[in-house]
């Protein structure tokens, strides 16, 4: 059902400091589009119309004043294993140049691209792809390929790949199965090792030709330390991030491991993480989880461990890593929580868990435009959990250090929340999965999320 506006009204809690809590809010939510087929990632064109994909291949625009969805390309993927069409980012210059960034797996070839395209109007030039980095992945088991993209303010271009490792066969625990030929099950090939673009964050500026160059600051400073693109390392399935236009810090969510209690022969029970990287860093997979929290090193052949990894400077001896042995420190999560009640974060509540990070919220960025969000959410964080279907605003300090937490919008069920942005008006815009998997859903949706008080109330 298309451009159906509900009125929802939310009674917003919180003991923040630094501004005085509204008594109620009152939110206008807008059904753009719905029974979508697995939607990933939006970017807004520089007109207000909305790019979209859907993995199998679809690209997509929403045209506010036509109020409709044109599909205007597909692009050819692999569509096994969680592959698929799956970031999209619009370019910074787009009003000269016209250029898109796509996220895709190379349908004959097994690999995850990262390519430019031109677009123009409604028509998306496939002809024209420039194909800035190809990256090797292994297609024999799944899983965790991530793929967000996105542009920061200082024109660098981020893209998250995930651990490409199968985790069904450890329990749970850390994937770190170093017998011959388990390369796909050892996270130690692609996370751990400083040599390899999987289970990263990458940073990297494009250039017009088609190429790219490396920011100065990324983890590394030589290829004889690791790969130069690398800005974040350890990760498992980095599915969704922002970056704080302000601060430049980044944020993902990270899709965590399954077990659910610890075990004292193998580690502690799976968590996801929401992550602050305010530098760049190791994140500590697939040897830590959550406020890393420490797995044994763990022989799958004789099934012993032989203790605990160490943190302050952890070691990768996997035979299938081919970068460094030592490496950098082990960074803690942000936000963690598992299957059960989280001590630490109780409001996040239990069950399946997928988290995902969105953006920080500035609201002097939109001041006195309609649909803005109050200045109650100006500087918070926003994070949603695709399984549970909430959103959180995430209040920061002057440090942006955590200080805590409530649900935005508490009496909403959000479909399997994907994809989160605001738009030039402060509004949100939002895209929804739906309920079932690897299929379309009438509930998978694009909202807009617009708050109606007046302008002297913000």
């Amino acid at each position: 059902m298309k451009n159906l506006t509900i009125l929802v009204f939310s009674l917003i809690c919180s003991s923040a400091a630094s501004s005085t809590p509204p008594a109620e809010h009152e939110f206008e939510v807008t059904v753009l589009d719905s029974n979508l087929f697995e939607p990933m990632e939006l970017d807004l064109l520089d007109d207000g119309r909305i790019l979209f994909i859907e993995r199998p291949g679809p690209v997509k625009i929403y045209d506010p004043k036509q109020r409709a969805t044109q599909t205007i390309a597909e692009i050819q993927v692999f569509g096994e294993l969680e592959e698929g069409l799956l970031g999209v980012a619009v370019d910074p210059d787009y009003a000269i140049n016209h250029w898109v960034y796509f996220v895709y797996s190379a349908p004959v070839d097994p690999e995850i691209r990262v390519a430019r395209f031109e677009l123009a109007g409604s028509t998306l030039d496939l002809n024209s792809e420039k194909i800035l980095l190809a990256i090797r992945v292994q297609r024999d088991q799944c899983c965790h390929v991530a793929g967000s993209i996105e542009f920061s303010n200082t024109g660098d271009l981020y893209i998250s790949i995930g651990d490409n490792t199968n985790p069904h066969e450890s329990n749970g625990f850390t994937p770190i199965d170093e017998r011959i030929a388990r390369g796909p099950w050892d996270a130690q090939k692609s996370s751990a090792n400083t040599n390899d673009l999987r289970g990263k964050i990458l940073r990297i500026r494009p250039k017009s030709d088609g190429t790219y160059s490396i920011p100065e600051g990324n983890l590394f400073t030589s290829g004889a330390e690791g790969r130069p693109e690398i800005y974040v390392m350890g990760n498992r399935n980095p599915f969704r991030f922002s970056i704080d236009t302000h601060t430049g810090y980044l944020y993902w969510g990270e899709v965590g491991p399954d077990a659910n209690t610890q075990d004292p022969a193998r580690g502690p029970s799976g968590h996801d993480e929401i992550n602050q990287a305010k530098r760049p860093g190791n994140f500590g997979w697939p040897y830590f989880v959550a406020n890393n929290k420490p797995y044994k090193n763990f022989d799958f052949s004789s099934q012993m461990a032989t203790g605990a990894f160490t943190a302050t400077a952890p070691v990768n001896d996997s035979p299938n890593n081919t970068g460094a042995r030592v490496l950098p420190p082990a960074q803690p999560a942000f936000i963690w929580y598992p299957y059960g009640p989280s001590t630490e974060f109780p409001l996040v509540g239990t069950g399946g868990r997928n988290a995902m990070a969105g953006p920080v919220f500035h609201h002097a960025d939109y001041a006195h435009r309609e649909g803005t969000f109050p200045k109650y959410y100006d500087g918070k964080l926003f994070t949603y959990d695709w399984m549970r279907g909430w959103i959180m605003a995430v209040t920061l300090d002057t440090d942006s250090n955590f200080v805590e937490m409530e649900r935005f919008m508490p009496g909403t069920q959000f479909s399997r929340p994907t994809d989160m942005l605001f738009g030039p008006n402060g509004d949100m815009y939002l895209l929804e999965y739906g309920n079932k998997w690897y299929q379309r859903n009438e509930d998978a949706r694009l909202v807009r999320i617009r708050h109606t008080q007046p302008f002297a109330d913000k």
